[in-house]
């Protein structure tokens, strides 16, 4: 039996399974895609609803998802099936989760008022039935395997498949379904280009949940059993909740992880007006753009292991973030200076091309570092409560990264309404004083943000040596 549960061991950080967890994290990248990038502009510029009130409708759905996430985490912890913990949630989620995304964007035509209210609505059974999938898949890494450096590349594969997710919901958009006409010479204004989008994106999400579920399935029996706590008992469910979350490096990443997402889906929103508006870039071109980003996440999964061997977790993740912040700013900010080339230069996209490649790769390499952080929280907190809470813990980062699109949709709204940007605007109509207006207010307010978060990361505490230290103390203890 050993034998075979260290063989076990062994399959469960091979680069077979690697690929089969990292595959599902496809569903959340696409999700967050059309969260991240398209809603707003599709609400706004399109359905015709005010910036500012878009953003409110996926803010308010995602205060609903500070209460829910950590409660799917709390009940995934605490789920005692004949398929463990995890994945009776994970399989679950794939039907119902492509009905509703599907919805999100065949809104009724009801009444002035009822596109906010259907688009409130609709958010929050999509953000939750995302994260009945997301939070026990994420929180499977922590049982696959402990390592410090293993967590890292596992997380590395995880990111590459979100981001590749992502992307490729990008890609098909400007190369297949946001067609030109003659009546929406910029497809991805025309409405009626946005169910086979929908559909498109539905289908890819039900596979990835299900090849993901399917391919660790097997694995089921090694995992960790749940806490035994006898009779359910709601006051101990949520006691046991705030003693794990009360620990201080978890509060620090979660701090660090909300600035760096809430920053990052700023980017998200505000990069279709952007690059609609302020680069004039017409569909080919962004699809360009989208595509020379493939390889950015598949470098940065090797990336990032090789810096936390070399660096260690923190050290490396803030030279990532100067570095990233220097690279990803110099477009806008020569711009603003007058010292960009001019819109539908030749040497226009090439340059975007370039810093956006090379910036995206230290932004995803910090982001799985930040990942790989979390995940160590594990075992420093079971060592102090007795419990190992990963769907709880990952239920947090599920929530942050969802902030991507929430807080960043809020902030987008407002910077939107301050810079007295119009709803259903076209290029090359708008004055170009409020284009500028617009990234003027942008630039300060993002790069605040992540500020904020670099100085919160400083603060985390667990290193190599005590992550080392709790996986032996925890072993000696079993």
């Amino acid at each position: 039996m050993t034998e075979i549960r260290a063989l076990s061991r062994l399959e469960m950080t091979s680069v077979k399974t690697k690929l089969v967890y990292g595959f599902g994290s496809i569903a959340f990248g696409v999700k967050d895609q059309g969260f991240s990038y398209f809603l707003l502009f599709f609400y706004n510029q399109v359905i015709g609803l005010p910036s500012l009130v878009v953003g409110s409708a996926i803010a308010i759905a995602l205060a609903a998802d500070a209460f829910i996430d950590p409660i799917i985490g709390q009940i995934s912890d605490h789920l005692r099936t004949k398929w463990g913990r995890r994945h009776p949630l994970m399989y679950a989620s794939a039907i119902p989760l492509a009905i509703a995304y599907w919805f999100l964007w065949s809104p009724p035509a009801w009444s002035q008022e009822s596109p906010f209210f259907y688009l409130v609505a609709i958010a929050i059974v999509v953000r939750t039935l995302i994260s009945l999938y997301e939070v026990p898949s994420a929180a499977l890494l922590a049982e696959l395997t402990y390592g410090y450096d293993e967590r890292t590349s596992m997380f590395g594969y995880r990111y590459f498949f979100s981001w590749l997710g992502g992307l490729s919901m990008t890609m098909l958009g400007f190369g297949l379904f946001f067609r030109p006409s003659t009546q929406y010479p910029q497809g991805q204004l025309d409405p009626a280009n946005y169910p086979g989008y929908a559909a498109a994106a539905c289908i890819i999400m039900v596979v990835a949940i299900f090849v993901s579920s399917l391919g660790t399935h097997r694995f089921i029996p090694y995992l960790s059993l749940p806490h035994a706590d006898g009779r359910p008992n709601l006051k101990r469910f949520f006691g046991e909740m705030m003693e794990s979350m009360n620990n201080r490096s978890f509060i620090v990443i979660t701090l660090s992880t909300l600035f760096n997402f809430g920053a990052a889906g700023v980017v998200t929103n505000m990069n279709f007006y952007f690059s609609t508006f302020f680069w004039d870039l017409n569909a080919h071109e962004i699809f360009i753009l989208t595509f020379a980003l493939v390889p950015a996440p598949f470098v940065a999964m090797f990336l990032a292991p090789y810096l936390c061997k070399r660096f260690g977790k923190r050290p490396a993740t803030l030279g990532l973030w100067v570095l990233s912040l220097i690279v990803n700013w110099i477009p806008l900010t020569l711009r603003l200076v007058g010292l960009f080339p001019p819109n539908h230069s030749p040497s226009l996209v090439p340059l975007l091309l370039w810093f956006g490649v090379f910036g995206s790769i230290l932004a995803a390499a910090n982001m799985i570092i930040m990942s790989s952080m979390l995940a160590d929280i594990v075992e420093d907190s079971q060592l102090k409560t007795g419990r190992r809470s990963e769907g709880l813990f990952f239920a947090a980062n599920a929530f942050v990264q969802k902030a991507v699109s929430g807080l960043g949709g809020l902030i987008s709204g407002v910077i939107l309404a301050a810079a007295h940007f119009p709803a259903t605007s076209k290029p090359g109509e708008l004055a170009p004083e409020i284009v500028t207006r617009l990234a003027w207010i942008y630039l300060p307010v993002v790069l605040g943000l992540y500020i904020l978060s670099m100085l919160t990361i400083a603060f985390y505490t667990i290193t190599r040596a005590s992550h080392e230290q709790a996986v032996t103390a925890l072993k000696l203890e079993n």
